[in-house]
């Protein structure tokens, strides 16, 4: 079994790397990374350095990983900011840094991705000692695997990485005929609640329409967009990704894009944009050009769990954070990563930092599950 490192995902012939990927899971397909990169959103320049891992049996792909040698940690959504600062007091680099994740994108999915009939565990040991190697020749202090999901873990803790446990607000649809059949499982305060925050945005004279990414013309790209930034721009910042980087996914990949618009009257002043698969709905990317009341939970959630039901899709993984997913029946749900630290003074503290950390994390989400607005034995 031969590896083999890329630092474009050109590099690597995009029918071989979906093939092994499938189309359960779009942000590790080859036409998602290939726009980050062909944007300019994800280079050496910005601090993504791809080095994209993958697995050969002579000209046969066997497993690939989506790699990047860093030198910060933005876009990661699994903050490790105080153990760089721990190394710099004590005079050491933390960056660059060796990591596998999707860029900008918290939603958990595969992260090693097998052929079928590979052997997990040897495959997951081969590259283990490759990434620990190569973080030794570039001189990178650790690796860090983002939002895994748990099937390969056991397998990676096998070989002395580092567990950490997170927490996300998720929706389920255990088959629900309509908005109001999921409404029928809250207990009566919250689903008042509810209908009030919808009632609201039709009061203030808003529509919302659904439109599939193969429907969306470039002109409202580009006003999506402007939502988009305005609302990095309110907190002071900007986007991470830029208008090339859309329009490039919804040219490569318009069916997995779902865009709810907000319109006043015929103008467009907010947007939410989400990507799918044949199960699971993700939630993206919102701004709003108008602040209007409860419009933000109506396009990002609402809009969301009906187009999930239309579907019948099983799950909507929102995005990072939002306790108040937890009123509008988004369930806690643990979240996982995985770090390897080469330094072995700072590997003994960060491993007693994380599993006093999943302690806190479990009580958490334990006590979120009861605050979930469903009739009591729902």
């Amino acid at each position: 079994m031969e590896v083999r490192l890329s630092h474009r995902i050109d590099e690597i012939d995009p029918a071989r790397w979906d093939a092994v990927v499938g189309r359960d899971y779009p942000f590790l397909r080859h036409p998602f990374l290939q726009a980050l990169e062909a944007s300019g959103a994800v280079s050496v320049e910005t601090g993504w350095q791809p080095l994209h891992l993958t697995l050969w049996e002579q000209e046969r792909l066997l497993g690939l990983m989506p790699l990047y040698l860093k030198s910060h940690s933005y876009g990661e959504y699994v903050f490790d900011w105080s153990w760089a600062d721990a190394y710099r007091r004590h005079g050491l680099d933390y960056y660059p840094k060796l990591v596998t994740a999707i860029p900008f994108t918290p939603a958990s999915g595969p992260r090693l991705r097998l052929a079928d009939g590979l052997d997990s565990a040897e495959a997951i040991g081969r590259v283990s000692m490759t990434l620990h190697n190569l973080a030794e020749r570039l001189g990178a202090s650790s690796w860090h695997g983002l939002f895994f999901e748990p099937a390969q873990l056991p397998h990676w803790l096998d070989q002395g990485h580092l567990l950490r446990k997170g927490c996300q607000f998720h929706w389920h649809n255990p088959g629900f005929r309509d908005f109001a059949d999921f409404l029928d499982g809250f207990n009566s305060r919250k689903r008042k609640a509810v209908r009030r925050e919808r009632r609201l945005v039709e009061e203030q004279g808003l529509r919302l329409e659904r439109l599939t990414g193969d429907q969306v013309s470039e002109a409202l790209w580009q006003r999506f967009y402007a939502c988009y930034q305005s609302t990095y721009r309110q907190r002071g910042q900007r986007g991470y990704l830029n208008l090339d980087f859309f329009l490039r996914l919804a040219q490569q990949m318009g069916e997995s894009l779902l865009l709810v618009v907000a319109r006043r009257e015929a103008e467009v002043v907010a947007a939410a944009l989400s990507l799918h698969d044949d199960e699971t709905l993700y939630g993206r990317h919102w701004g709003a050009l108008e602040q209007h009341d409860q419009l933000h939970f109506e396009a990002c959630y609402y809009q969301g769990i009906e187009f999930c039901i239309e579907r019948g899709l099983k799950r909507f993984d929102p995005g990072t954070q939002g306790e108040h997913k937890i009123q509008r029946g988004f369930a806690p749900v643990e979240t996982h990563s995985l770090h390897w630290i080469a330094d072995g003074r700072f590997r003994r503290a960060i491993a007693d930092f994380v599993a006093e950390e999943a302690l806190g994390i479990d009580r958490y989400r334990q006590q979120a599950a009861t605050l979930l607005p469903f009739r009591q034995g729902d």
